[in-house]
């Protein structure tokens, strides 16, 4: 274990040597150097978004940009300028439309790029010819993107192309970004730089605890359904106020609406931010502080947007606040956006597909490149794709071509249930591996998750190594939770949701009544919840736990500073008056010759003077407890009050603990102090990790444990050590803060495996992970009304509208091979139901497909006329390898070692035949003639009332109340009467 005592004093950095600063006055000195004309900056390089934050070396003399030249000079990391490629070099190779839009210059550019036409090749040749026609420096330019592993690969291909100096552009997803605006500018955006980031789950957490303080029925209003309706609004910059004045007046806007005022409140008092938040802080700083977004507009000269069809509202004025408008004396940045109209999927998490359809008339004079050459796929793919997107209404003309030839036709299959469409899966797979494919070229994509478990059962079964991409997030799981809780309450003590996590993880007696009494203190004196813990640590006397005191001096400081800090904080202009100074030296040399306070060290009563002010907490060496008697007297030399002594001089006593639990809660929190202390001298995260797994015994709880999943949790967090020791590596002076958020930035996709990385497993994902990938073969699965496109898109013409786009999507990911496949049967709402072939599947012209059978089983005995619009098809088909891919017996266990498992039961093909059958019977009896609410009586559910009814015809479903819960079921099979 590491010995914390032992470390030599690291010191700590302040507030303002974070970058933030208040918005700066008039006097602000402005520097013109390589970034831009913008209050003067260090330039520091940017290869890496963490990196850049545990850089702090910035002083607060310096601007919100750091550099504090005269302004007749570059920065020194300037003096040598990289050596560009030749303009003419950089475009050479590229097609008329894709050089057009690369040498473009003057006004809004929109580059409507198609699936595989080379979009990112345009982006970083055209920054690259920007720094090569000197139209731009390095830091003046800031590119976007949606995910970090896009953002990683924009960079290295940019470096590449310029050499050095490409880490000095500002390249990030838009959270990223605006995590570096909020950390420079805290202060001005009421924040502290340490504030932590919440992801969904820490944010549906705490909205359940609002949900149970106002007594809300969380079975009926879920937290999470509460928590996409709050993230809705602010997408749309709307705030909790607006809300109440504009919401209805029906139950859920209220409780929504009272959620989100408490749920605002308590983030605040937590120092903390959610996903939403960082768009809408960054958003509310720019517009309420002008001159900080002058100096963005200054800076940032060059901005471009990848993926802009997918941008919500709330980043599409993001964007225009970041360009200007040039009301403040500012030209307008120049705004380059790439995306595809066609490729606009995520309206569920509230991108509009608006943002790119009226570019034009938002940035008048701006300039439509279309780039439609593919270099992915092969034309009979790109023609499938064509034909399915042509029928959406409205879209801008474009058509996918490539030179690279027809390639193989387009293999359709229809299966007579799930699990037979799964056995035709595996069996090509299978097949294909024979002839010499890879796994790793293969891709399997469905609409939604759950149907991936027939497919898994047969990879498994088959021995066939795969890998679910987009299942739960590593970050995601329990014991990672709760590990990244414990460096969130070190690095930020006020976070309560991470606080109350971990209070009695693992058990340490602190029970369900020990943390309602620690809330009721909380809510009494108005403080965080972890302040009324400490609150508790500190009437138990401050043990540090089993750790050793750390000393804790200020070096730096001499007597005559901490003195004089003394006759300064005590001074008509302090508390009440001005700021207290964050810096003790500087305060120091304030104030006249300094006299001797009693025998105090200076670094003590600067220690208690500063308590009040400036977060920081008394410590002493080689007492444990400390004395709390010196503490009081230290804070009456300068009659201050203590930080640890509330004004009145008596300690506030928490109500209602057991003796039992205020020991257990003070040495929990003691071993928070002890591990924030030693973070705070420079501890490594990795470190700070082992030393809380180990000493509050998580690690020995698991490894005790029998249950085989506990030892797969020691494993995952092995693996997190693993991820903090290689954040050291890479940001050796990176803080918790820095590696916590390096955390939460990680999106889904960015844990997708490169290429080089799956040569040995299929990929499983649905079609919207799958958005930005490609793979050699893909099998899209579930091509039936109902499952893709979605049931409650067929009542919705825009809904359907996306749907088309997604099915484009998942066309247009295949390079060689694409497979479409389908099921006359699948499981629905608890029972078979029988599905009809996808409307999509109508639209590809026959000739570009290779049918292998043409209809079902169950279609056929009902002499239906084929479904494929083909009287062709083999009828069945056999694996190549001679194993038997049937479907008898239990399955349990998973692929390879890294694969996702799953245990299911016994499931038959005479089941499957069976409710085959049991559905056949009901195919063609009329349809209920239903309304909402008329009274309906199922066949295993019983009686209920009909609460909503969506599409139309033989896809009609209706929403039935029920006694037990709501269903949705297709009325042209549900077993259903009207009473």
């Amino acid at each position: 274990m590491t010995d914390f005592t032992s470390l030599p004093d690291l010191g700590s950095a302040s507030f303002s040597e974070w970058g933030g600063a208040p918005e700066p006055g008039p006097e602000s000195p402005v520097y013109d150097f390589p970034g831009g004309s913008v209050p003067g900056e260090d330039v520091v390089p940017v290869l890496d978004e963490s990196e850049y934050f545990s850089q702090a070396n910035r002083t607060s003399s310096k601007s919100a940009f750091g550099y504090s030249g005269n302004g007749s000079e570059e920065p020194s990391d300037w003096q040598s300028r990289p050596r560009f490629s030749e303009p003419d070099e950089l475009i050479r190779e590229l097609n008329d439309q894709q050089r057009e839009a690369v040498v473009h210059d003057g006004g809004p550019l929109l580059i409507m790029a198609g699936a595989g036409s080379g979009k990112t090749r345009v982006l970083t040749h055209r920054i690259a010819y920007l720094l090569a026609t000197g139209r731009a420096t390095q830091g003046q330019i800031l590119a976007i993107t949606f995910t970090n592993k896009a953002a990683a690969e924009m960079r290295e291909r940019v470096g590449g192309l310029v050499g050095h100096g490409a880490e000095y552009m500002w390249v990030s997803t838009f959270h990223s970004a605006c995590v570096r605006i909020l950390r420079r500018e805290h202060e001005a955006a009421g924040l502290t730089s340490s504030f932590t980031i919440y992801d969904a789950q820490d944010a549906q957490r705490l909205i359940q605890m609002i949900l149970k303080s106002m007594d809300v029925d969380v079975k009926r209003y879920s937290p999470k359904m509460i928590a996409a309706k709050i993230s809705d609004l602010k997408n749309e910059l709307i705030t909790p106020a607006k809300y109440e004045e504009t919401c209805a007046n029906d139950p859920i806007s209220k409780i929504v609406a009272n959620t989100y005022r408490e749920y605002s409140k308590r983030m605040r008092e937590s120092n903390a931010l959610d996903f939403d938040d960082l768009i809408m802080a960054t958003v509310q700083l720019l517009k309420d502080k002008p001159l900080i977004a002058q100096q963005y507009h200054r800076r940032f000269r060059h901005i471009l947007v990848d993926e802009y069809q997918d941008t919500n509202h709330a980043q599409y004025v993001l964007v225009r606040l970041l360009v200007g408008d040039g009301d403040d004396g500012v030209e307008p940045g120049e705004l380059t956006v790439v995306g595809d109209s066609d490729q606009s999927i995520y309206a569920f998490r509230g991108a509009t597909i608006r943002n790119i359809e009226q570019f034009e008339r938002d940035f008048p004079g701006a300039r439509t490149i279309l780039l439609e050459q593919n270099y992915r796929s092969t034309q009979n793919i790109l023609s499938a794709a064509n034909a399915v997107i042509a029928r959406n209404q409205g879209r801008r003309p474009k058509n996918l071509w490539t030179a690279s030839g027809d390639g193989a036709l387009i293999t359709l299959d229809a299966a007579d249930s799930e699990h037979d469409e799964a056995r035709f899966v595996v069996s090509e797979v299978d097949r294909l591996a024979d002839q010499g494919a890879s796994y790793g070229d293969v891709a399997v994509f469905y609409r939604t998750n759950a149907q991936s478990r027939a497919i898994e059962e047969l990879l498994v079964r088959q021995g066939i190594p795969y890998r679910v991409v987009g299942g739960t997030r590593f970050y995601e799981r329990k014991e990672i939770k709760d590990a990244l809780a414990y460096l969130q309450a070190i690095s930020n003590p006020d976070d309560s949701v991470a606080v109350r996590r971990i209070i009695n993880v693992p058990r340490r007696g602190i029970g369900a009544k020990a943390e309602d009494a620690i809330a009721v203190h909380a809510s009494r004196y108005g403080i965080s919840f972890g302040q009324a813990v400490r609150d508790v640590w500190e009437s138990e006397g401050c043990p540090l736990g089993e750790s050793e005191g750390i000393e804790w001096q200020y070096p730096t400081v001499s007597q005559s500073d901490a003195t004089s800090l003394v006759d300064v904080a005590t001074s008509s202009d302090s508390p009440s008056g001005k700021p207290f100074p964050s810096n003790a030296t500087d305060l120091g040399k304030q104030t006249s010759e300094p006299s001797l306070v009693e025998s105090e060290t200076p670094g003590a009563i600067v220690d208690n003077a500063l308590s009040a002010w400036a977060d920081v907490e008394v410590r002493t060496f080689e007492q444990n407890p400390p004395d709390a008697q010196d503490v009081n007297s230290a804070s009456s030399i300068g009659n201050l009050p203590s930080r640890q002594l509330p004004p009145s001089g008596e300690q506030r006593e928490v109500l209602g603990l057991s003796p039992r639990a205020r020991k257990s809660i003070a040495a929990f929190w003691g071993l928070i102090e002890s591990t924030r202390q030693a973070s705070e001298k420079g501890v490594s995260t990795a470190d700070i990790l082992e030393e809380i797994l180990d000493k509050t015994g998580y690690l020995a709880t698991l490894r005790k444990s029998e249950d085989p999943q506990d030892a797969s949790r020691v494993e995952n967090l092995a693996e997190l050590h693993s991820v903090a020791i290689d954040f050291a590596h890479v940001n050796p002076r990176g803080s918790v803060v820095d590696f916590l958020e390096r955390v939460a930035l990680v999106a889904d996709s960015d844990q997708i495996p490169s290429e080089d990385q799956r040569s040995g497993q299929v990929t499983l994902m649905t079609v919207h992970t799958a958005k930005g990938l490609e793979f050699p073969i893909v099998f899209v699965t579930g091509m039936e009304d109902g499952t893709f496109p979605h049931q409650r898109s067929l009542g919705d013409e825009s809904e359907l509208a996306e749907e088309r786009r997604l099915a484009y999507v998942a066309i247009t990911r295949a390079r060689e091979r694409l497979y479409l496949t389908r099921a006359s049967i699948r499981s629905a709402w608890g029972s078979p139901q029988e599905m009809l072939p996808s409307q999509f599947l109508a639209d590809i012209p026959p000739e570009l497909c290779d049918i292998r059978r043409s209809s079902t089983a169950s279609e056929r005995l009902r002499s239906r006329e084929n479904s494929w619009g083909s009287g062709w098809g083999s009828g069945s088909y056999s694996s190549h390898t001679g194993r038997a891919l049937d479907d008898d017996g239990p399955v349990f266990g998973s692929g390879k070692a890294e694969t996702a498992s799953r245990v299911t039961g016994i499931r038959t093909g005479k089941t499957i035949r069976m409710g085959a059958q049991q559905t056949s019977r009901n195919t063609h009896r009329p349809l209920l003639d239903l309304k909402v609410g008329d009274r309906v009586k199922h066949a295993s559910l019983g009686e209920g009332t009909v609460v909503g009814l969506e599409g139309q015809g033989k896809t009609t479903v209706a929403r039935v109340k029920f006694s037990e819960a709501e269903k949705r079921l297709l009325l042209r099979v549900a077993p259903l009467e009207k009473i």
